[in-house]
């Protein structure tokens, strides 16, 4: 496939995230960081922010499924998931994370569990668009280190 072509794809499949609400404005901010001399910038923040997602998610579950639920504790870590999302511009899943704060600080452990499961299901499809994005990224560095 032409480079042009992976281009054209790679710009539509993150309008298509802007388009859902999956993307914010950050994750633009964050693609301006990215050059020649860290051309894999992009890559590794996502990595790094689905790293400590699902860490994070690990430690929520926990805590949600604990008798009795810290909820200064997972209010804490709920706050580093927002705050990551919020970095790379995951502005559903950011939104989620409100949702299980405000759950939490009520202490409403019915809300919470849905407001979790929101932060799976979002984290999942975030995740799963940033691969392919990633996927794109390589194919067309590839190809240009070809030329």
């Amino acid at each position: 496939m032409a480079i042009a072509a992976l281009k054209t794809q790679r710009r539509n499949l993150v309008q298509s995230m802007f388009d859902e609400g999956v993307l914010d404005n950050q994750f633009n901010q964050l693609q301006d960081l990215q050059d020649s001399s860290n051309p894999n910038f992009v890559e590794e923040v996502i990595s790094l922010f689905c790293n400590d997602a699902e860490r994070i998610i690990t430690e929520l579950n926990r805590y949600l499924n604990d008798q009795n639920v810290d909820f200064s504790k997972l209010d804490s870590y709920v706050h580093q998931l927002k705050g990551s999302s919020s970095s790379i511009g995951a502005y559903r899943l950011k939104l989620a994370c409100v949702n299980l704060r405000q759950a939490s600080e009520e202490r409403n452990m019915e809300e919470c569990a849905g407001a979790f499961n929101s932060i799976r299901r979002e984290y999942y499809v975030v995740r799963s668009k940033l691969q392919v994005l990633i996927q794109l990224e390589r194919h067309i560095v590839n190809l240009e280190n070809q030329q």
